[in-house]
């Protein structure tokens, strides 16, 4: 990891830039395989899958024996992490249900909100060198809470064709039924534009490798929605002296083994602090199976030693990270202050992964800078908040006139007219 003592205000954007790959050859190669699948279908789902995952499918469609014995095949202690899990991602998820207000906006004038849930949406599920069953959870528990009528899974099969028991245990758990063996920006492309078995979807969520994220973004100028950018995971953490040097490495490690493009960054301000947690980053990273796709990502990370807690706001409003480790004495501070992060977490005991699995947040949050724009998966992304309102006769009497001005202000006498009909027809009254 890099050191970069008191940093500059100038030089903070290059400092925080994250890793870049060429974008060019990866939007070209996604564009092929966008335009395959919208052509060939079934038949080039199967040829990417074969080529890519090395499986030869004979169904694209989890079947009913593969869930049941999918779901025998899960541990009973796991099985019982994930209803714990499930259960508090359920309690968070539904609490953000709201019920309608009405507010009289002028006398007789009444005006609300009501969600409706989006009817198709599709989940895509990572399933490779770590398949994300916890996906599965933070996705389909609020597609079902919202009451989306049909909800699309696709996660890639392994050598033997099979997905993941996990994933089907946890999809079963969620309500959810039609699940695919299809994964990469293929997956994308079978739920943006449909197949002979896949039908098509108006929204698709989660997260994925930059080809995945590609395929999400190109869809979505097609007029299928995405939940978001999300692409490859990062952390920041900002310590004082009050944290543990252990715990500190432990949760730039937790990300830095999702994959070499993962980024962590340290804000501290303390040398000797940093010191003790690189020492820890060492002890730590040599017992991790994953330790060499965590030694890649590390050497893309940053260590910044700065001064003040405004030096590390403002570093932290700058990089907008994914996830934000507040290891502080002054937790407050940092918390009213920070306007630009996916997800907080805060003091010494809690690590970044109970966000992650079963503290009740949604992990599926903007990375790369987009948390500036963009919040987190939530209840609110299954859903569209339809306005209604209801006029009395008193409230057309009341507004109609205002109506009336400003739509010939406009020169839409049309829209004028729409009013003069009905005051005319009350005033005979």
């Amino acid at each position: 990891m890099q050191v970069i003592k008191y940093p500059k205000q100038a030089e903070l954007a290059t400092i925080l830039a994250r890793p870049q790959d060429d974008g060019n050859t990866v939007d070209d190669a996604v564009k092929a395989i966008l335009t395959t699948v919208k052509n060939g279908g079934d038949k080039a789902l199967k040829n990417y899958t074969y080529q890519f995952d090395k499986v030869k499918l004979t169904d694209l469609k989890v079947n009913h024996v593969e869930m049941v014995e999918a779901i025998n095949a899960v541990s009973k202690e796991l099985k019982g992490a994930i209803k714990v899990a499930y259960t508090n991602i359920k309690k968070f998820h539904k609490a953000q249900a709201l019920k309608p207000v009405k507010i009289e906006t002028t006398k007789g004038v009444v005006c609300w909100r009501e969600s409706r849930p989006i009817e198709n949406v599709g989940l895509y599920i990572p399933g490779g060198s770590a398949p994300l069953f916890s996906t599965v959870l933070m996705l389909a528990t609020p597609a079902a809470i919202a009451g989306c009528k049909r909800v699309v899974l696709c996660t890639p099969a392994n050598a033997e064709g099979k997905i993941n028991p996990a994933i089907l245990y946890s999809a079963a758990l969620c309500g959810v039924t039609e699940i695919y063996k299809v994964g990469g920006a293929q997956a994308i492309a079978a739920m943006a534009y449909g197949t002979e078995t896949i039908q098509p979807i108006n929204k698709i969520f989660g997260p994925g490798n930059r080809y995945v994220t590609a395929a999400k973004q190109l869809v979505q100028n097609e007029g299928v929605a995405i939940d978001m950018p999300a692409g490859p995971s990062e952390v920041m953490v900002v310590a004082d002296d009050t944290a543990v040097p252990a715990f500190v490495a432990a949760d730039l490690l937790s990300q830095a083994e999702h994959g070499p493009d993962s980024q962590v960054v340290i804000v501290a301000f303390d040398e000797t602090f940093i010191k003790k947690v690189q020492k820890e980053v060492t002890a730590q990273l040599a017992q991790l199976p994953r330790k060499e796709v965590a030694s890649i990502a590390l050497e893309n990370s940053k260590i910044i030693l700065v001064k003040k807690e405004e030096e590390a706001v403002t570093i932290i409003n700058q990089y907008a990270p994914e996830h934000l480790i507040l290891a502080v004495k002054n937790e407050g501070y940092f918390v009213k202050n920070t306007i630009n992060a996916g997800s907080i977490f805060i003091g010494n005991y809690t690590p970044e992964s109970a966000g992650d699995y079963a503290s009740g947040t949604n992990h599926t949050l903007p990375t790369n800078g987009y948390a500036k724009v963009y919040g987190g998966v939530s209840l609110d992304s299954f859903v569209k908040k339809i306005t209604i309102q209801k006029i009395a006769p008193q409230g057309i009497k009341k507004l109609g006139k205002t109506i009336q001005i400003m739509a010939a202000a406009e020169g839409l006498d049309a829209h004028k007219n729409a009013v003069t009909v009905r005051l005319t027809q009350l005033n005979k009254k």
